[in-house]
C-alpha cells in the first residue's frame, strides 16, 4: 500500500520527479566520467609505455627531490649502456608538454625502429628532415591533418611527413636533436628518460638491479611492469585528492536536490499528510513514505546517470580522441549508486521529519 502511495505521488509530480532525477543522474554522470577519463588517461600512458618496446626505462636519480625539468638525462650513458651484456639496444628520449596534456616526444628513429620494431605508418612515412613530424591516426583525425600539412607546436611549424597507429611512444614524434635545440636542451645535451631493450626480457629484474648499482646516483632503472603500475590513480595523491573532493560535492549536490524536492513536496501535500494522519498514520509511516520517495529519485537517478556517462564517454571519444581517454568504469557503478543514494537520504531526513511532527487538525485547515 504505501509503495503504491509512493509511486503515485512521484507520477502525479511526475515534471519534479523527473527533474530531480535527472541532477541526480549528472552527479553520478560526473563522478563516472571523471573516474573513466582518469583511468584512461593512465591506461593510455600505459600502453605507450608498453608499447615502446622498452624492457627497462632509466629516468634520472633525483635522491627523492622534484625537478620541473623536462630535461634532466644526459645522453651519453647510451653508448655506455650499448657495451653491457645482455642490452641489445638504449634510446635516449625527450618529452616535452605541448598541448594539453598531450606531450611531443623526439627519439632517433633509426635506433627508435630498431628497439620497438618501428611505426606501423598508415600515410606517409619517416622522418627525412629535421623539421618533419610524426603524429598518430587519432591526433590527426581530431586536427584534421594530412601529410605535407604544417603543424605548429612550440611555436615552430613542423610538416607532418606521416601519420601512424596509435599506441607507440606518443601521439607526436619528432627527431630528437630539432627538439633538443628548440627546448634548450642542446648544450649540453639533455633528454627526458632512456629506454633499454634486453636480449633476453626474462631477466629483467636482475638486469634492473645491476643498472641501479652501477648507476647508482645518476640514474634509476625501473622495470617495465614497475614503470606501468605507476600509471595508477592510488599512486598520484593530488589526482586521489581531487576525486574526493568531487565525490563530496557530488553528495552536496545529491543532498540539495533532494531536499528541496522533499520539502516543496511537503509543502504541497500538508492537506494529505494531515489527512493521513486523521486515518491513523504514524509519524514513521509519513517519514518512510519521505524517504522511499527519495530512494526511487536516487535508484532512477543513478540508472540514467549510468546511461548519461555513456553518452559522455561517446561525445569525448568523438570530439577529441586525441586529447582525452575515458573508459568504462563499472566497479564504480555500485559506489557512485551509494553517493547518490547518500545524498538523497541526507536530503530527505529534515523534511521527512517535519512531515512526520505536523499536527493532523492545522494540517487539515492548511490552505
Amino acid at each position: 500500500m504505501i509503495n503504491k502511495l509512493v509511486i503515485e505521488n512521484l507520477k502525479h509530480r511526475w515534471v519534479r520527479t523527473l527533474l530531480a532525477a535527472l541532477v541526480v543522474g549528472v552527479q553520478v554522470m560526473s563522478i563516472l566520467t571523471l573516474i573513466g577519463l582518469s583511468r584512461g588517461l593512465l591506461k593510455e600512458s600505459a600502453d605507450r609505455a608498453k608499447g615502446s618496446g622498452a624492457d627497462i626505462f632509466l629516468l634520472q636519480d633525483t635522491q627523492g627531490t622534484f625537478s620541473f625539468s623536462t630535461g634532466q638525462v644526459n645522453p651519453a650513458f647510451v653508448p655506455f649502456l650499448l657495451k653491457q651484456p645482455h642490452i641489445v639496444q638504449a634510446v635516449a628520449v625527450l618529452s616535452v608538454p605541448v598541448e594539453l596534456i598531450t606531450r611531443l616526444n623526439g627519439v632517433d628513429f633509426p635506433a627508435f625502429e630498431k628497439l620497438s620494431g618501428g611505426f606501423h605508418f598508415l600515410a606517409g612515412g619517416a622522418p627525412t628532415r629535421p623539421d618533419d613530424l610524426v603524429v598518430d591516426s587519432d591526433y590527426a583525425r581530431q586536427n584534421r591533418l594530412h601529410v605535407g600539412d604544417s603543424v605548429k607546436l612550440l611555436n615552430h611549424n613542423w610538416r607532418l611527413s606521416g601519420i601512424v597507429e596509435g599506441g607507440v611512444l606518443g601521439r607526436l614524434v619528432v627527431p630528437i636533436t630539432t627538439l633538443q635545440q628548440l627546448t634548450g636542451n642542446f648544450t649540453p645535451p639533455r633528454v627526458s628518460e632512456i629506454l633499454v631493450k634486453l636480449d633476453n626480457p626474462a631477466i629483467t629484474n636482475q638486469e634492473v638491479a645491476s643498472l641501479n648499482n652501477l648507476l647508482k646516483g645518476d640514474l634509476r632503472a625501473v622495470s617495465l611492469a614497475d614503470f606501468m603500475a605507476q600509471f595508477s590513480v592510488s599512486n598520484i595523491p593530488a589526482l586521489r585528492a581531487f576525486i574526493g573532493v568531487i565525490t563530496a560535492l557530488a553528495v552536496v549536490v545529491g543532498f540539495l536536490v533532494v531536499f528541496l524536492s522533499m520539502y516543496t513536496a511537503v509543502v504541497e501535500r500538508t492537506r494529505e499528510i494531515g489527512i493521513l494522519k486523521a486515518l491513523g498514520a504514524k509519524p514513521f509511516t509519513i517519514l518512510d513514505i519521505l524517504v522511499r520517495e527519495a530512494v526511487l529519485l536516487a535508484v532512477a537517478g543513478c540508472v540514467l546517470g549510468i546511461a548519461l556517462s555513456f553518452v559522455a564517454r561517446g561525445f569525448v571519444a568523438g570530439l577529441m580522441p586525441a586529447s582525452l581517454a575515458v573508459v568504462d568504469a563499472p566497479d564504480w557503478y555500485p559506489i557512485a549508486g551509494a553517493i547518490a543514494l547518500v545524498g538523497a537520504l541526507l536530503g530527505a531526513i529534515y523534511p521527512g521529519m517535519k512531515a512526520a511532527r505536523q499536527d493532523a487538525i492545522e494540517a487539515l485547515a492548511y490552505e
